[in-house]
């Protein structure tokens, strides 16, 4: 079904646009509600904080390997179908985290709470692509950052809250709860975007094909991973934060969620300037101030933890610059990406899916991994992430059409 850019965005948040926000909401509910947690559970479960952490890093696994299943199959049979099979695994998966008795079953239920939750990161971004064109897109994802963006306000503060009183296990029982919620909507509102005289033929040699020519696109795949790094950026923040700020610096877990929930508002911020930046600007060169700036932030930190002066002002200054530099980055990069494959929207939303989820798995295991008993690999991580992120925004746009 096919949309007007004008019909489509006369309302600032139309139902379909709230319900991809939910969709996109899944996974920084999924990560962040249960950050707060990881002493207790290391604790709970007799493992020490690394081998929780790398829940996280299955969970990452999940949400990039997953995505390229989704694409090939939505833009054959539409949008919702594998939404209903993605948020039905995820609910299953919440229930078996909050059952698991030891760190290797949660890890197992966490890769596969991320294969289903995965389908609504690609499903909003291909509906979107469907209904709008490129500068709409950006327009429309700045807007869905506003909704999303609540996500990692909330979810450490609730996670912080649910963990008080009554413990980890009850968070993933609310995770079940909010994907139940999130598969109602879908099925009671929202409305197949796909148009099926475009369907794509779901054959192995043309799904192949397709990714094939995605990856051999310097424009799709410059701006996908631009973006990919910068998200590698935010995953190795999202691993190595609780450490560096609750064990290094001494803050306690439930004010850690206000720490975090402060940059997820400059994010958000910067989101909702975005959508004002890019009229009448080339989403481009808005996208280059904003990497510039994040890569600024990353460096600085590198070089204050190399020098011996990353004192806590000075570390949440630069996860603050970072993070919200990502406001911009995130819209403009992605709807840079999609500009000229809306003949396979949900694939190459998949792929570009996959890429940055790959790219934000090795970003938070590198930090896991290298563990010194200081912010000092984070801050390089972040530092190689925001470096990486310039590059590729220049290598894809050497492939604009």
């Amino acid at each position: 079904m096919s949309h007007s850019p004008s019909a489509a965005t006369s309302a600032r948040f139309p139902a379909w646009l709230l319900i991809c926000g939910s969709l996109m909401a899944i996974a920084p509910l999924s990560i962040d509600m249960y950050l707060p947690s990881f002493p207790s559970l290391a604790g709970d479960l007799g493992v020490d904080i690394g081998q929780v952490q790398l829940t996280l890093g299955t969970f990452l696994v999940g949400l990039a390997l997953g995505q390229a299943f989704y694409g090939p199959f939505s833009d054959r049979f539409g949008r919702k179908p594998p939404l209903y099979v993605g948020l039905g695994l995820y609910v299953v998966a919440a229930v078996g985290c909050a059952l698991a008795r030891n760190v290797e079953s949660l890890m197992l239920w966490r890769f596969l709470q991320a294969l289903g939750g995965c389908a609504g990161m690609v499903m909003a971004r291909a509906v979107i692509r469907d209904r709008l064109e490129a500068h709409e897109s950006a327009r429309a994802f700045s807007s869905l950052m506003l909704v999303m963006g609540l996500a990692p306000i909330l979810a450490p503060i609730i996670g912080g809250a649910i963990l008080t009183a009554s413990g980890w296990r009850t968070i993933f029982w609310v995770l079940a709860g909010a994907g139940t919620l999130i598969l109602l909507l879908v099925h009671l509102r929202m409305e197949e975007s796909l148009d099926h005289s475009r369907a794509a033929p779901l054959r192995l040699g043309s799904v192949a094909r397709s990714y094939a020519e995605l990856l051999r696109d310097r424009e799709f795949l410059g701006y996908s991973l631009s973006a990919g790094f910068g998200s590698a950026g935010m995953f190795a923040y999202i691993s190595g934060s609780p450490f560096v700020l609750i064990e290094l610096h001494g803050i306690a877990p439930s004010h850690y969620g206000f720490v975090f929930g402060a940059n997820a508002l400059g994010l958000i911020a910067m989101s909702q300037l975005n959508g004002r930046l890019v009229r009448g600007r080339s989403l481009d060169h808005v996208l280059g101030g904003a990497l510039l700036g994040g890569c600024a932030a990353g460096v600085g930190l590198a070089v204050a933890a190399l020098a011996g002066v990353a004192v806590l002002p000075v570390l949440l200054a630069g996860f603050f610059v970072f993070i919200a530099a990502l406001g911009c980055v995130n819209p403009n990069a992605s709807a840079l990406a999609l500009a000229h494959q809306g003949h396979r929207a949900g694939t190459a939303s998949a792929l570009m899916g996959t890429l940055q989820f790959s790219l934000g798995t090795l970003g938070g295991a590198a930090v896991s991994v290298w563990r010194d008993g200081t912010a000092l690999p984070l801050a390089v991580v972040m530092a190689v992430c925001g470096i990486g992120a310039v590059v590729m925004r220049h290598y894809g746009r050497s492939g604009t059409r």
